[in-house]
């Protein structure tokens, strides 16, 4: 696996694995990997792309300044992984390489039109969030040019969020959603989990849980209720604190009133277990054809 650490070097190899026929499969990251991680390598391996990873904390995504600092780091480890996964190249940048003009200027520089997609849940609590997801993602499409670009399901709304900014730049790259990988008593596996302590770590499956126990819930219950009894629950278990739980259209991520309103409605919680945020959502109506 080679190790590119400029925008120049990453190109070159791009552009020879597509002379030698290959599809370029793009599994961009911010490193502290863990199996979800190594799922979507697998996904683009299981297509047949050569892997190009990136590992990158990108500083414009983040609203919250202690969030970036605390977020962590793990190169070393992640190149094993990665390698051992079968990834091609990994794209390790400095900051500087990939805002040579300066994360002021670079944020400054394009808005994005991301529509309603980015205004609510994450849009509403993380203000700036996704025009810094949606500006990485775009350099990175730049920089690459991959036939395929992999992402996990636990970002939901991320997903329709970079769907929506290929569309609107007219970047020519399949998105393919991965599911959500969890541990075997159900948490989303996140990077942030290396942040819990013990107990929270032994209290946060309970947010699956719910979810989980919710969808049989939702059969006799309206979506009002189906939400209460969800955020009730959770705030009254040790650790926990609701900050959002939304139940969405799956297409158009516009929060429904009723279970008829759509044939495809998800679940998206955000919730505090101590001092570390965790995200995770659930599908409650799911199209026949999907």
């Amino acid at each position: 696996m080679k190790v590119l650490r400029t925008v120049t070097n990453l190109q070159a190899h791009v552009e020879a694995l597509k002379a030698a026929g290959h599809k370029v499969g793009l599994v961009p990251t911010m490193g502290a990997l863990h199996d979800g991680h190594l799922s979507l390598v697998k996904a683009a391996v299981g297509n047949g792309d050569a892997v190009v990873a990136s590992v990158f904390v990108n500083p414009t995504q983040f609203n919250n300044p202690n969030d970036l600092a605390t977020y962590p780091r793990k190169e070393a480890d992640d190149f094993r992984l990665l390698e051992a996964a079968g990834v091609d190249a990994v794209f390790a940048p400095s900051v500087e390489e990939v805002y040579p003009d300066g994360l002021r200027r670079a944020t400054e520089e394009h808005v994005f039109d991301l529509g309603d997609v980015a205004e609510v849940m994450e849009g509403k609590f993380r203000p700036g969030h996704f025009q810094g997801v949606a500006l990485i993602v775009s350099k990175l499409f730049r920089m690459v040019a991959p036939d395929r670009a992999y992402f996990g399901e636990k970002d939901f709304q991320q997903i329709a969020v970079i769907r929506r900014m290929a569309k609107t730049e007219g970047l020519d790259v399949e998105i393919v959603s991965c599911p959500i990988c969890r541990a075997a008593d159900g948490l989303a596996l996140s990077s942030r989990n290396a942040l819990l302590t013990e107990g929270q770590r032994a209290a946060a499956p309970e947010i699956y849980r719910t979810l989980a126990r919710s969808v049989e819930h939702s059969q006799g219950h309206s979506v009002a209720a189906t939400k209460d009894s969800v955020v009730e629950h959770l705030n009254a278990r040790p650790f926990m604190r609701v900050e959002y739980f939304e139940i969405v259209d799956g297409y158009s991520l516009r929060a429904v009133e009723d279970w008829g309103d759509s044939d495809y409605i998800v679940g998206c919680i955000t919730v505090y277990c101590g001092d570390v945020r965790l995200i995770d959502n659930i599908t409650y109506r799911r199209p026949a054809d999907a």
